[in-house]
């Protein structure tokens, strides 16, 4: 005869019969997560601080954010390396902890459709804040992925949506975290006298089992290092960036040569018409205290012209190695407008169109002698798709404030 078992509903504890499924291995996998999420959670914060939203609307994607950015901080130039650390770890943890998550979710799975959803009026908030919690833990990690991939396919701007989607996922989750830390440690530090038989999680009648829980967390964990391992490399150069085969910045450079490194956005993406990029058209509008300024590139060669070891980073989580920049420092042309102590910069770009074609930096980095207007790159002239004829190179910045194609810079407190 048929097993009744196998025909009732998903609120039916028969129905899900894996062996798998119990306290310990629930436990396990929460730690991990716990563990995790607050270092993506961190780390996300930390990058949006890097754009320096309170400097001027054009940085702040998130204008609406209220009380939300009360940890917002002037961001440093040193260590020259500190957005690529942070957001290589933001980004590739966020992928390396996508098996895990997804077990978790697949362990507590009979608990979403238990009856009655509502016990009493703690059980009630209790349900609603797993919502929030598995709502939320889908959503931010999809758009991390979407983005990632370069794939703009969910409706609006990228930072608000995962900005304020990490809000409302990260309550729910401390939250949950409370309620549910203390039970998992006491389950795993008494995990011979556990009896799993009392668990809501365990099915009354098991399937027989074709894994041990442990072989199952070790079959996790090593979905977690595949996706590390084709993933990190995307933050170096050589090899390693070879073997970033699930990202679109991996798998080698671009070229080859002083230009033949990583590039955000082409010339021909951005709509850079060469024409208007010529020695006979481009020109550079400086504006500040004293006036505005138009120079050639000829006219920029003749200042004093510095260099800086450099990367780029940006916050899909690639970057590249430092490449050597030479151009003219920012400071040097505050002074030609009226500044002997460097104010913010307003830097425009030729491109028309698209997030950060215009962008904001402060003093401090205007002041870093490493920041730069940069005219070179490894001893060769920009090539149009890493910014020809001048751009910004700024220690520890965000790739996107890093304007290309430069077209006008306007010194003063923004």
């Amino acid at each position: 005869m048929r097993d009744p078992d196998a025909s009732r509903l998903p609120s039916s504890p028969g129905f899900w019969r894996s062996p798998l499924r119990g306290p310990w291995f629930t436990s396990v996998l929460g730690l991990v997560l716990l563990v995790g999420i607050t270092v993506l959670f961190v780390t996300g914060l930390v990058s949006y601080a890097a754009y320096n939203p309170g400097l001027s609307p054009v940085n702040d994607k998130t204008p609406d954010k209220g009380i939300l950015g009360f940890y917002l901080f002037a961001w440093p130039t040193n260590p020259p390396w500190l957005y690529r650390l942070n957001q290589g770890v933001h980004v590739t943890f966020g992928i390396t902890l996508i098996p895990v998550l997804l077990a978790k979710l697949w362990s507590v799975v009979p608990r979403l459709f238990a009856l009655p959803p509502a016990r009493s009026l703690a059980h009630a908030l209790e349900r609603i804040s797993l919502l929030l919690l598995v709502g939320g833990a889908l959503f931010e990690f999809v758009t991390g992925v979407l983005n990632v991939q370069l794939d703009y396919v969910f409706p609006g701007s990228f930072y608000p949506l995962h900005f304020y989607g990490a809000w409302v996922f990260f309550a729910a989750f401390a939250a949950h975290a409370l309620l549910k830390t203390p039970t998992a440690l006491r389950n795993l530090r008494h995990l011979r006298h556990l009896r799993e038989d009392t668990n809501d999680l365990v099915s009354p009648r098991p399937a027989e089992p074709t894994v041990s829980r442990r072989g199952a967390l070790w079959f996790v964990g090593g979905g977690s290092l595949l996706l590390f391992a084709t993933t990190v490399g995307r933050s170096f150069d050589g090899l390693l960036r070879r073997t970033a085969l699930l990202a679109p910045h991996g798998g080698g450079d671009p070229g080859s040569g002083p230009n033949g490194f990583q590039i955000n956005k082409t010339a021909a993406y951005a709509g850079i018409d060469a024409a208007e990029t010529c020695e006979d058209a481009w020109r550079l509008v400086v504006t500040g205290r004293t006036g505005t300024v138009r120079l050639r590139r000829d006219e920029l060669l003749r200042l004093p012209l510095y260099s800086a070891a450099l990367p780029i980073a940006c916050v899909e989580g690639w970057s590249t190695s430092d490449q050597w920049w030479r151009g003219v420092r920012l400071r040097d042309l505050a002074a030609l407008v009226g500044y002997d102590d460097p104010p913010d910069v307003f830097v425009e770009s030729l491109q028309r169109s698209g997030a950060f074609r215009k962008a904001a930096l402060r003093a401090n980095q205007v002041a870093d002698s490493r920041s730069l207007l940069a005219l070179y790159v490894n001893g060769e002239e920009l090539s149009p798709d890493h910014g020809h004829p001048a751009r910004v190179i700024v220690p520890a910045a965000p790739g996107v404030l890093n304007t290309k194609w430069v077209a006008r810079m306007t010194f003063g407190d923004l």
